[in-house]
C-alpha cells in the first residue's frame, strides 16, 4: 500500500478516537465526524484515481456529506434554543 493510504487510514482511526473521546459538546462531535467524511473521500477519491474509475459516485459521496453536515448543524442550532448550551449532558436524549 502506498503512503497516502495509511495517511489516509491515519486520518479515518484518529477522527473515530475523536468522536469515543471527547464528546462533551455537540460541536465537538460534528467536528469528529466531518474528519472522519474528509478521510472516507480522500480514501474513496484515492482508490477511484489509483484504478482509473469514473468519478461521478465520489460527487454523491460529497452531495451526501455536505447533506449530513447541514442537518448535523440544523439540529445543533434546534438544541442551543432549546436548552441554550451544546453540552451532551444538559439535555435528555429522551425528549417529551
Amino acid at each position: 500500500m502506498n503512503l497516502f493510504m495509511f495517511v489516509y487510514m491515519y486520518m479515518y482511526i484518529i477522527g473515530i478516537l475523536s468522536l469515543c473521546l471527547v464528546h462533551k459538546h455537540v460541536f465537538m462531535c460534528l467536528l469528529s465526524l466531518e474528519f472522519i467524511i474528509l478521510s472516507l473521500f480522500l480514501l474513496l477519491y484515492y482508490y477511484l484515481v489509483s484504478f482509473n474509475f469514473e468519478f461521478y459516485f465520489v460527487l454523491i459521496f460529497l452531495t451526501f456529506s455536505v447533506c449530513e453536515g447541514v442537518m448535523g448543524l440544523s439540529v445543533l442550532v434546534s438544541l442551543i434554543r432549546s436548552h441554550g448550551n451544546d453540552y451532551l449532558k444538559s439535555f435528555s436524549l429522551v425528549m417529551c
